[in-house]
């Protein structure tokens, strides 16, 4: 596995990009092995998230820029459908210990805001809240990770401190695989 890792000087302020069979220039990942595109911008370390707005699953207009203040965790999933996607989405709202009470944890998939909603309920998930990039994928396109083939977000955990600057970023070079959702959030209850 290739990692690259960047610091800002303390642990706290330290960022983490993983890239493992992912090709960040050429933005590319896989799906069971077979190559797929990512296109739009690249989301950096040290740098803040795009002006993003995306509906909730009430279909309230939710700004990312309003996250500020707390700690945040981006969870980004393809499709809530899917067992792997389900996976870590359970894992952010049943393993996170305790960190739902102080930092933000959000969900942002191309689902539509009913079958998000549909999932949430069933799932019966109330500590994570639910955003769709499902109008225009702007998310995906602003940040690097809309999946051009199957117009999908590619699977990432995206960590924000206080300030809504992106601290830790592991966008995963195998679609059908986890992100390391535990260091993710160990990171985050270090900010």
């Amino acid at each position: 596995m290739f990692q690259k890792i960047f610091s800002t000087g303390s642990l706290a302020l330290a960022g983490i990009l993983f890239f493992s069979g992912l090709s960040w220039g050429g933005q590319t990942i896989t799906l069971n092995g077979s190559p797929l595109t990512l296109t739009g911008g690249n989301i950096q370390l040290g740098k803040t998230l795009p002006t993003v707005s995306l509906p909730d699953l009430g279909l309230k207009m939710i700004d990312l820029q309003s996250f500020k203040g707390k700690v945040t965790v981006l969870s980004v999933v393809p499709s809530l459908d899917t067992p792997t996607c389900d996976k870590q989405t359970h894992f952010l709202s049943e393993e996170n210990k305790g960190l739902d009470k102080t930092a933000k944890l959000v969900t942002i998939s191309r689902d539509l805001p009913f079958a998000q909603k549909r999932f949430s309920k069933k799932a019966n998930i109330n500590n994570v809240l639910f955003l769709s990039d499902y109008r225009d994928a702007e998310f995906g396109t602003s940040t690097g990770l809309l999946i051009k083939e199957i117009r999908l977000l590619a699977r990432a955990i995206i960590v924000l401190d206080r300030e809504g600057v992106v601290r830790y970023l592991e966008v995963v070079p195998e679609l059908a695989e986890l992100p390391k959702m535990e260091k993710a959030l160990e990171f985050a209850r270090s900010l």
